[in-house]
């Protein structure tokens, strides 16, 4: 279930109050746009027939020993505790959030994710996807910098290949043109529970690079140009049991993500263990 492009955890294929705990995730033309979208869902919904009302909910707890997002170190390696929650109508419509807290302090929540999405099935071996996701890492400053909406196109084949395409707005930037980026992710079958994970991408850079100094202050690194390309990618193995799933994934980048990686004090290998209900 790890998804190297987005690491927040995508199902369906906070401390003072709660006033101030969601207004720290979800701003409110945000909660103005999932509240429309609900309510636009819930119409298609009642137009369907009776017998087609049947919708479902999933939900997915996981551990990961690092947030990564499209090949960039969102926390240091230290262990993030993921939930997530979604809801799918027979139509093909679904819409779903998310948050992670890193353990060691549970009351700071470093990512959430809101997401709306529609599924087509273009024959018995190809089926696309069409969404819109927004990110949010109410964290430090650096992690700040990857505020972002975006809407892309998936095409998946069995379940084994998948291709995105994706456009992508910033918040978090002065420069708020919009982005690109491209992701193949490979999931192939090499038991009955093991399969090889494997992925690539390249995107248009996300946010200006911050590195760390002493005392952890974060300061932004002059960069040649801020729509460079750079390229990001995974090798692991993942292990399926009923709704229990573990993988273990090798990160791979350009010279410039590593540079990343080690200003962040970074891991190159990411673990996660997770659960579906």
């Amino acid at each position: 279930m790890t998804d190297y492009r987005c690491a927040p955890l995508r199902t369906g294929q906070g401390h003072a109050t709660a006033r101030r705990a969601r207004s720290a995730l979800l701003p409110r033309p945000l909660l103005r746009a999932l509240a429309g979208m609900v309510f636009l869902v819930a119409g298609a919904t009642l137009a369907l027939p009776a017998r087609a009302q049947s919708s479902t909910v999933n939900g997915t707890v996981a551990l990961s020993s690092q947030l990564v997002d499209r090949g960039q170190a969102i926390t240091r390696t230290t262990p993030v505790l993921q939930g997530a929650v979604s809801w799918t109508l027979p139509a093909g419509w679904s819409l779903g959030l998310s948050a992670g807290a890193e353990v060691r302090s549970p009351g700071r929540v470093v990512e959430a994710l809101a997401q709306a999405s529609r599924h087509w099935s273009l024959s018995d071996d190809w089926q696309m996807q069409a969404g819109l996701l927004y990110y949010r890492y109410p964290g430090s400053r650096r992690s700040r910098a990857y505020d972002r909406a975006e809407t892309g196109l998936d095409w998946t084949y069995r379940d084994v290949l998948s291709l995105g395409l994706s456009a992508i707005y910033l918040f978090g930037t002065r420069q708020h043109q919009p982005r690109g980026a491209a992701d193949l992710n490979l999931h192939w079958p090499l038991t009955r529970q093991l399969s090889l994970s494997a992925g690539a991408g390249v995107a248009q850079t996300l946010a200006q690079p911050y590195r760390r100094y002493r005392y952890g202050y974060d300061y932004p690194v002059r960069s040649k140009s801020r729509n460079e390309l750079y390229g990001y990618g995974h090798l692991g193995l993942l292990w399926d049991h009923g709704p229990w799933r573990v993988e273990l994934d090798r990160l791979l980048g350009d010279r410039a993500t590593r540079r990343q990686w080690d200003a962040m004090d970074a891991s190159a290998w990411v673990a996660t263990l997770s659960r579906s209900y």
